[in-house]
């Protein structure tokens, strides 16, 4: 620091002025006409005498201290006087030159009006790296100047040598704010208020790169737009004056393939009507597009192809038989189809009020069972092109009909799409996943689906993008589903419903065997040769290592085993060729998750307790079996009332309610101690505890459940059970019987009571589920309780169990 001056304070309101810089001020500010004219009186004037030359007259200095955000800076700028005068508007301004920082100091006395302070020059600090941090700056500076064609200041800072000057030219870039300069007031440090300067103005220069590069961009599309107008005008007139056009070559085109395509009449007319709207269209106009484009899909339709039936019905069989095993029930309806299909083309039958004879199928099951592919497999028998359609998950009533041609973007609903990709009137559409289907404020899909599915309107759907009529009667439909509660009745009522309830454990065997071990081979990279599955194997995998209605998670259990052998081939540790036994499968998926309840050791029988129950249910994933669990509060605990745990609905509380009071009204004639109950309460928990469960089949496990708990006589394990009760004691019809004897067989169970009035139900069971399972038709309670509980002598050891 140098000796302090004394200096007055020129106050600059959120702006900063660093040393090389000169300004322009207003003296029309009172505190900028105070510091300059007390700068002025501080500094004596200097004679000239004629004839004598005398020395340069000192120039006034103020002391420039930035004012930023009401509050005045510890630094400062020292600045000299250059001119007074005034600027084109006749205001007086003076001109300021910043010479040097100055730190502020301590307030002194001086004339005029002006504040007073002792001001004390700041030395510039500089290091080795300040020359090579100037010489950046100042190219970039340079560059900075190039893209604004400032020339002259170029040659000016050209000029500059001297780092600290260097760094100070910041202080005219309009890219900085008040706080940024005023940081590089106050840095002494020559290299370091480089480093921020240079930052600064690198960040600016990409920038504006990006700025340029987008107003390039910008301007050569417009350009090229300009530049593609005029020369389609040029073309549009060339051909012109050649004859090659005269405004109606384009649609004449059109209007040929309309006359020379094979459309109904009706078709016919609507799409001639809007070729003669595309002649009368300006082609800069948005709506001969939207024209251009219902044309082309009217015209790619396939309004009267249709592939001829296969009428070899055992052919369409062996078909159906070779690429599925099981699924007897869809089987037949397709032969049923063709065979009717058959006898009317053999008797020169046609359409029956403008209705051919297509159909509409719901396959209900689920997951797993082959719904999906059977749709291939059934288009491939009846020698039709097959479509899958998805609609799981769409929520717009335009995702079936289409959208109307008003909006932009308008296409043709799914349907319509099918149809065009088919390429014929009568393909096997497959409408997957039917019961997903959403709704919202956009429509309800399931409601459009009315009319594509009703065979008694689909021969005239329209569809909102086309407006004309589209005959669907000819296509077999086939819709799958898992849950048929999500299905609203109307639609389902126009469909005819096929169950899929899940496939027996030696249907699985086969399936496996021949479908799924030859696939997951060929994706190991193994050959038929290789690896070799047994039967024992295949059973065991679908009844230990799985339990589903489908094949699905034994498809993966295979896959896993062909891995795991892939793997020990590649590490030496195995040779092929390698057949796979059924003790051989801990080896490779580690020991069963699903054993049979009742070939567990007795004690750790769910069932080896009184009030512990085996029903039957129906879920999503098909049929399940079920625990129901009671017990008896202590007496000395003070519990009284029914508890009910498991995340139960209203219908199955009821059943547990209805089962309780069948028992307390009936309980001498069962000869249990229902009186105890007064005091005691009763707690009905059925697990898994996560899983919602709902529905009234479980009424006769409920009863047998709490009856073995006041009896003291354990269920036996291997019985399950499923029905209504009512409050008589009567055991009242359920559904899903296929589903749930199918469920207690996967299980090993061997005993199954079903209501008598379900009897005919059995005959959809598979022969080989019912010769290994004891089906008991029962009419009430009491042979359910005779047929459920063991002797008491079995149960004399065990007592009822307190909560």
């Amino acid at each position: 620091m140098s000796d302090p001056r004394l200096l007055p304070v020129l106050p600059l309101d959120d702006d900063v002025v660093l040393p090389g810089m000169v300004v322009p001020l207003d003296l029309g500010d009172a505190e900028t006409r105070a510091a300059v004219e007390s700068a002025q009186a501080k500094t004596p004037a200097t004679a000239s005498f004629p004839g004598i030359r005398s020395g340069a007259a000192s120039k006034a200095e103020v002391l420039i201290v930035p004012r930023v955000h009401g509050e005045y800076a510890e630094v400062g700028t020292v600045a000299t006087v250059e001119r007074i005068g005034r600027v084109p508007g006749g205001k007086a301004a003076v001109l300021l030159r910043g010479t040097a920082r100055a730190s502020v100091g301590r307030i002194a006395d001086g004339p005029g009006a002006a504040r007073w302070v002792h001001a004390e020059t700041a030395e510039d600090v500089t290091d080795d790296r300040s020359a090579q941090l100037a010489s950046d700056y100042k190219a970039v500076v340079i560059s900075l100047l190039q893209q604004r064609g400032g020339w002259q200041m170029i040659d000016a800072v050209q000029q500059l040598e001297e780092p600290s000057a260097i760094a100070d030219l910041s202080g005219n870039a309009p890219y900085l704010n008040t706080d940024q300069k005023l940081e590089l007031l106050t840095a002494l440090d020559v290299s370091a208020r480089l480093e921020k300067a240079l930052e600064w103005s690198r960040e600016y220069l990409a920038e504006l790169e990006v700025t340029d590069t987008i107003r390039k961009d910008v301007a050569d599309g417009m350009e090229k737009q300009q530049k593609e107008f005029m020369l389609r005008r040029q073309l549009e007139a060339i051909r012109k004056e050649l004859g090659e056009l005269d405004g109606t070559a384009a649609d004449d085109d059109y209007r040929a393939r309309v006359e020379a395509a094979d459309l109904p009449e009706a078709v016919r007319k609507a799409a001639l009507a809007e070729v003669d709207k595309l002649e009368r269209t300006s082609e800069q106009s948005p709506e001969g597009g939207w024209i251009r484009t219902w044309l082309d899909t009217v015209l790619e339709l396939p309004w009267n192809e249709r592939t001829e039936d296969v009428y070899d019905i055992a052919a369409a069989r062996a078909v159906l038989d070779a690429d599925h095993a099981g699924l007897d029930d869809v089987k037949e309806r397709i032969i049923e189809y063709l065979a009717v299909r058959k006898r009317r083309a053999e008797s020169g039958l046609g359409p029956v009020g403008g209705r051919r004879s297509g159909a509409v199928l719901a396959l209900a099951g689920p997951p797993g069972v082959g719904k999906t592919s059977l749709g291939e497999s059934v288009a491939k028998a009846m020698g039709r092109k097959f479509v899958r359609v998805a609609l799981g998950g769409i929520r717009d009533e335009a995702e079936i009909r289409g959208h109307r041609r008003t909006y932009v973007g308008a296409l043709p609903g799914r349907i319509v799409r099918a149809i065009k990709e088919a390429g014929s009137m009568n393909p096997v559409v497959l409408l997957d996943e039917i019961d997903k289907v959403g709704a919202d404020y956009r429509g309800d899909p399931t409601a459009a689906l009315l009319e594509v599915l009703d065979p008694e309107q689909n021969h005239t759907f329209r569809d909102h993008y086309l407006e004309v009529e589209l005959d669907l009667s000819d296509v077999v439909f086939l819709a799958t589903a898992n849950a048929l509660e999500t299905i609203p009745g109307p639609l389902l009522d126009r469909m005819e419903l096929v169950t899929l309830d899940g496939y027996t454990e030696h249907e699985k065997v086969t399936i496996a065997r021949d479908h799924l071990l030859p696939r997951e081979l060929d994706r190991a990279g193994l050959t038929a040769g290789d690896v070799t599955l047994t039967d024992d194997a295949f059973s065991r995998i679908a009844s230990e290592y799985t339990r589903e209605a489908g094949v699905r998670d034994a498809n993966r259990t295979i896959a896993k085993v062909l891995r795991k052998i892939a793997t020990k081939v590649a590490l030496e540790t195995v040779s092929l060729p390698l057949t796979v036994a059924a003790a051989d499968l801990e080896t490779y998926l580690g020991r069963p998750r699903h054993v049979p309840e009742s070939s567990l050791p007795t004690a750790t029988q769910r069932t080896s307790l009184p009030g512990v129950a085996t029903g039957l249910a129906v879920t999503g994933a098909g049929g399940d079996v079920l625990y129901i669990e009671a017990s008896l509060a202590d007496p000395e605990s003070g519990s009284t009332g029914l508890q009910l745990t498991g995340q139960l609905g209203d219908v199955m509380k009821e059943s547990v309610q209805i089962a309780l009071s069948y028992l307390r009204s009936h309980g001498a004639e069962l000869e249990l101690p229902v009186g105890d109950l007064r005091e005691r309460g009763i707690h009905v928990h059925v697990p898994a505890g996560a899983v919602p469960k709902d529905g009234p089949s479980a009424g006769i496990t409920m009863t047998t459940a709490l009856a073995s708990l006041l009896s003291g006589r354990v269920v036996r394990a291997d019985v399950a059970m499923t029905g209504e009760v009512s409050l008589t004691g009567r055991v009242l019809p359920i559904g899903g019987v296929k589903q749930k004897l199918l469920a207690a067989h996967r299980a090993g169970m061997k005993t199954v009571i079903i209501p008598q009035r379900n009897e005919p139900d059995l005959d959809d069971v598979p022969a080989e589920v019912l010769s290994q399972l004891t089906v008991h038709a029962v009419a009430n309670v009491r042979e359910v309780l005779e047929l459920a509980l063991a002797p008491a002598s079995s149960s004399s050891s065990a007592v009822p169990q307190a909560a």
